[in-house]
């Protein structure tokens, strides 16, 4: 008998009980002669009572009809399915899936590094650093008694980072050796990973390595969109299910819907990004609204595509906006040279004494409070480590926002003063 274990698992098939019946019934009649009024008002108050029970019947089934749909398709986008496809990669699987095999079920040890950028699907479990104790124990084993054993260094490049490798020597000693038969997987994004390793560890690795590097093109893209949007055939509801996959289909082909995905094609074509924005997209589905819309898209796009930082900006004071606004126009002086707090003081105090405002004519420690929540915020970082002995006035920062990020940032910020706008658009400071 052949040792090894299953490689894949069973999906488990959607069970749900119950179809959508037809929600209303046509109801015909003329004009009789000799039906009593009030015979004619009782026909009408049931025909209402009765309209207005099957509306409730078919909300209610339309809810739970939109449950399942949010909830498969949240599975799927979050990698919870068991048998979410691959896209780009199916030739690496199966060359990954030869090598776990031959380790399973033939006994053979085995090396490999899996190469490839963030999102590209290469992650597949974790590993515990102190493992001293199944290593001796693999040093004990044998190819023809003891069971495969399969390591999974996710990080690969961070363990070539520790002291001497020594987790990496043991592992790939065994692996060449009668021991117990293992396979050490890799999981890396570094490109230059095989110049990181010792010699003594570079010599008893395999050298295999399998590169994700996704190669389809943007129709391929546009069609993974649909099929991680569209519903699956034993969906309970065949007639919801037609009408959400036309609409996908629709989706696919419409021209802003395109030019999202082009631009997200363009940006990376991992599946991590575009499940982000399918999800965001999803959660505007409602029993009021029941379908996906190319509107939906475009704003999830906008959610995804929101500048951070610059939403910091929106909630800060007009002070610390000021001291931003100063920042800008002494890069632009200096040609993005560092700057010390006293510079930026020096250049807000130009702005203050050409406005003659009192209400911008703040005492200094509370200029320096603004500032330093600044620093808090992660929109400016010193130079270099702060001294003990220096003083903060004047410890050389970096603006870490670019003009068009403050620019953009004043254009959406509540009630920014008219002279603080003109200042921050002005090309030069107020020499």
């Amino acid at each position: 008998m052949s040792r090894g274990f299953p490689l894949s698992l069973p999906t488990n098939s959607l069970r749900v009980q119950g179809v959508l019946r037809p929600a209303l019934q046509r109801v015909t009649g003329e004009e009789r002669p000799g039906v009593r009024e009030d015979v004619c008002g009782i026909i009408g108050f049931e025909f209402v009572e009765m309209s207005s029970r099957k509306s409730k019947s078919n909300n209610l089934i339309h809810t739970e009809c939109l449950s399942q749909v949010q909830r498969i398709l949240r599975e799927r986008f979050c990698h919870q399915s068991s048998h979410s496809n691959l896209f780009g990669v199916q030739v690496q699987y199966k060359h990954l899936i030869e090598l776990l095999k031959r380790t399973a079920i033939h006994g053979e040890s085995n090396s490999v590094l899996i190469i490839g950028p963030r999102g590209s699907g290469k992650t597949m479990g974790s590993f515990a650093e102190n493992l001293s104790f199944l290593l001796e124990a693999l040093k004990k084993g044998d190819r023809t008694s003891s069971c495969p054993v399969i390591f999974v260094l996710d990080e690969f490049d961070l363990f070539a980072h520790h002291k001497n490798q020594t987790l990496l020597y043991n592992l790939f000693d065994i692996s060449q050796s009668a021991q117990t038969p293992i396979a050490v997987i890799g999981l890396t994004c570094r490109l230059d990973i095989l110049e990181l390793l010792e010699k003594r560890v570079k010599s008893r690795f395999s050298h295999r390595q399998i590169h994700l590097m996704n190669s389809f093109g943007f129709p391929q893209y546009v069609k993974i969109f649909k099929e991680q949007l569209s519903l699956p055939a034993e969906f309970p509801d065949k007639l919801f299910a037609e009408k959400w996959n036309e609409n996908v289909q629709c989706l696919s082909e419409d021209r802003s819907v395109r030019e999202v995905l082009q631009k997200y094609f363009n940006v990376s074509k991992n599946l991590r990004s575009l499940h982000m924005l399918l999800m965001l997209a999803l959660n505007r589905v409602t029993a009021s609204h029941t379908f996906i819309t190319a509107a939906d898209l475009i704003e999830a796009n906008q959610l995804c595509s929101m500048d951070s930082k610059a939403n910091i900006v929106h909630g800060l004071s007009v002070l610390e906006i000021c001291l931003i606004i100063a920042m800008k126009h002494l890069n632009d002086i200096y040609e993005e040279e560092p700057f010390n707090f006293q510079m930026v003081y020096n250049e807000f105090q130009k702005f203050v004494q050409r406005k003659a405002h009192s209400v911008y004519n703040f005492e200094k420690p509370v200029v320096m409070k603004a500032f330093e929540h600044l620093q808090q915020l992660e929109l400016i970082k010193p130079m270099e480590r702060t001294s003990v002995n220096s003083q903060r006035e004047y410890q050389l920062m970096k603006l870490l926002l670019d003009n068009t990020q403050i620019m953009n940032a004043l254009q959406k910020y509540p009630n920014c003063p008219t002279d603080v706008r003109q200042w921050a658009t002005s090309s030069l400071s107020w020499l």
